[in-house]
């Protein structure tokens, strides 16, 4: 008798459908169900998130804008945002502001880079003391190299100096041994140091303050190495005064006013954006306490098409910034909500919308007037 065999069914392994391992993939994971599909200011680029904000969470913030849309978002909306150094009482809203209280958790002024982020926490402690210790001006005010634009005018007087960078460095020291969550905008990896001691400054001495001397000070760019360096030093000196902290970071995706390197500024942008996305991913990677949160992308990337910049293709716009803080609010805090006002009506989330819309305009506006950078190219 011939043997027959039987017919191969649907479920036998040699004619089941191939599979790869992007079967299995989660729609994030394709351009076309994530991004062509959805409505841009939909596009959601978060996946598994862990780190959560709680209304108590005390969240101390630094680095450039994005860092400050953060903070005032929180604080408007009923979260801990944590500010370690408090103007005098005497001080109204308008002198505060212009003296740059409560812009950052403490009175540092615009801090570009991870080498910044880094000597201050050294500073804070002890660990390092600039040799170029103070700018003295030609009216004879005296300017802090290390936040010269954080008082206006310039500190009359030596001894004045003095106590405010004293007390500036204890609030530093309080925020990094109380915070819960810091927040962190990589903004920059161009930056000016010190020959001597490669202490470095927030801008290149003489824009803001000082005089500068090729003899004495040198263009550092960045690379990956030193900004995971840097970092990596600065996440183990703030775990060994906060055990339990937890790191957030952003890169700022506003381009450079100005290179110092012998290229176009677009391409120099370039180089300084994706370094600074590539060490963050790594930090994330490597860290247990450290997060990344996606705010570049959501403003650069092809889906805005351009629409969350202004007509200077460098400035964020507020629909920019909404995306994003919708986006965080979504993920990172314990609610998802930003403000009970989100939960009453369509009546109360048009007046709710346009009074964010009025926050970030004035928050746009302080941030032009409070963004160092932009001396650079004051001609």
């Amino acid at each position: 008798m011939t043997n027959v065999e039987a017919a191969p069914t649907s479920s036998d392994p040699v004619v089941r459908k191939a599979k790869t391992p992007y079967h299995m993939q989660p729609p994030t994971a394709f351009w076309r169900r994530s991004v062509a599909e959805v409505a841009p200011g939909e596009v959601d680029p978060v996946v598994g998130w862990k780190l959560k904000i709680g209304r108590d969470t005390k969240v101390a913030t630094a680095g450039s804008c994005f860092a400050q849309h953060i903070a005032r978002r929180l604080r408007s909306s009923g979260y801990h945002y944590f500010v370690s150094e408090q103007p005098p009482i005497k001080f109204g809203p308008e002198i505060t502001t212009s003296f740059n209280y409560g812009t950052f958790s403490a009175r540092y002024g615009n801090i570009y880079t991870s080498r910044q982020l880094l000597q201050l926490i050294q500073r804070a402690y002890g660990l390092f003391k600039p040799v170029d210790d103070m700018w003295t001006a030609a009216d004879g005010s005296i300017i802090d190299p290390y936040r010269p634009t954080i008082q206006p005018g310039g500190f009359p007087t030596l001894a004045e100096f003095k106590l405010s960078r004293e007390q500036h460095l204890a609030a530093v020291r309080r925020m990094f041994e109380e915070l819960d969550v810091f927040v962190f905008t990589l903004g920059l990896t161009e930056c000016w140091t010190n020959v001597e001691d490669g202490a470095a400054y927030p801008i290149c001495p003489g824009a803001s303050g000082g005089t500068f001397d090729p003899k004495l000070h040198k263009f550092v760019n960045l690379d990956v190495a030193d900004v995971c360096a840097d970092m990596k030093g600065f996440a183990e000196l703030l775990r060994r005064v906060n055990p339990n902290s937890k790191i957030m970071l952003t890169v700022s995706p506003v381009p450079l006013v100005a290179t110092a390197e012998a290229a176009h500024v677009l391409t120099a942008t370039t180089y300084s954006k994706s370094v600074l996305r590539v060490a963050a991913q790594t930090l994330a990677n490597q860290l247990p306490e450290v997060h990344y949160f996606p705010s570049y992308e959501i403003i650069t990337g092809p889906h805005a098409r351009g629409a969350y910049y202004a007509e200077d293709a460098r400035e964020v716009v507020e629909d920019g910034v909404a995306h994003v803080m919708r986006t965080f609010f979504a993920h990172a805090t314990s609610d998802g909500t930003t403000s009970a006002s989100d939960t009453g009506g369509p009546a109360a989330q048009k007046v709710a919308n346009r009074a964010e819309r009025r926050r970030i305009r004035q928050m746009r506006r302080l941030f032009e007037v409070i963004c160092d950078e932009k001396l650079l190219d004051s001609n």
